[in-house]
């Protein structure tokens, strides 16, 4: 089997050239992976935009009508980062259903991997560094609303600390939160998922690796989850703008190995989405690439 994959060609909203969110990363990557032979067109799934009785399990209507009318004031505005053009209103609603698209096949296939996702800084009435809607919590909430989960877990390895997942699911025992971070990084107020594992700047792949190696495998053992979401944000890497850590390529691949493995050896599903990651385009492309390697990879290694 190829792994599902979930993109649709909207993706890349139009930005001022100037714009330092690399919006056409979604578009590079798709023809990326497509060059690599990790993406052919039978893999591909296009996503239909989140329906809003499900956004509304998470973002209330006065926020997500503000936000899509461009009626936010201009300190919530500033503090989303993106202009509420039309263009990036589409695309933010489908990349919310492409995450749940990614979880549903997840679910069927046993993985899954979205060409975008991970906005985990968006709380339910305001959006932050980036991100606009939470679409890790929109559909961990819609799963568990139709039954189709009973248990999930959200393995988020983006180098900020997934603070709006964590405080959307505070007291909410069907979802465990787990987020690896830089300890000085953004957010500057910390929120506290089920368990965070705080970093040290400057922290290397072996030691990385063996700080996520050391809890990863013995939390799903605990937590049993029907499906992991994982984030796997590249911005760990040493050249990241926005990163405080110091992984090379081989550390990122190496991560997404030990995130896919430990999933699929317990039978596991895993939903993947790519976070953040600030660099050049070409090599950030590449190293969005690494997640899609990984799980062709763990596909063929465990019979998928």
């Amino acid at each position: 089997m190829r792994v599902p994959l979930v993109y649709h060609p909207l993706y890349s909203a139009p930005l001022p050239s100037s714009h330092r969110f690399p919006m056409a990363k979604f578009r590079q990557l798709r023809q990326c992976l497509a060059d690599k032979g990790l993406a052919q067109e039978q893999q591909v799934h296009q996503p239909l935009s989140c329906p809003r009785r499900w956004l509304e399990l998470v973002h209330p209507r006065r926020y997500h009508q503000a936000f899509a009318r461009g009626e936010l004031d201009r300190q919530a505005q500033r503090r989303i980062g993106l202009p509420a053009t039309q263009p990036l209103v589409q695309r933010t609603w489908l990349s919310v259903g492409g995450t749940l698209r990614t979880a549903q096949l997840a679910l069927e296939h046993g993985m899954a991997c979205h060409l975008a996702g991970g906005t985990h800084h968006a709380f339910p009435d305001y959006g932050s560094g980036f991100c606009i809607f939470n679409d890790i919590a929109v559909t961990a909430s819609v799963l568990l609303q139709q039954g189709l989960v009973n248990k999930l877990m959200v393995v988020d390895l983006d180098v900020h600390q997934g603070d709006a997942t964590a405080a959307i699911f505070t007291g909410e025992p069907r979802v465990f939160t787990f987020s690896a971070h830089a300890a000085s990084n953004f957010p500057s107020r910390k929120q506290s998922s089920d368990l965070d594992l705080p970093l040290a700047d400057g922290l290397e792949d072996q030691a990385y690796l063996q700080s996520v190696g050391d809890v990863l495998p013995a939390l799903l053992d605990q937590q049993q989850p029907d499906l992991v979401l994982y984030n796997a944000g590249v911005d760990p890497h040493r050249d990241d703008r926005l990163g405080k850590l110091a992984l090379s390529d081989q550390g990122l691949l190496q991560r997404d190995h030990l995130v896919f493995d430990a999933c699929l050896r317990r039978n596991i599903p895993v939903a993947s989405v790519i976070g953040g990651g600030y660099d050049t385009m070409d090599a950030l492309v590449e190293r969005h690439a690494l997640v899609f390697r990984a799980a062709a990879d763990q596909a063929r290694l465990h019979g998928l």
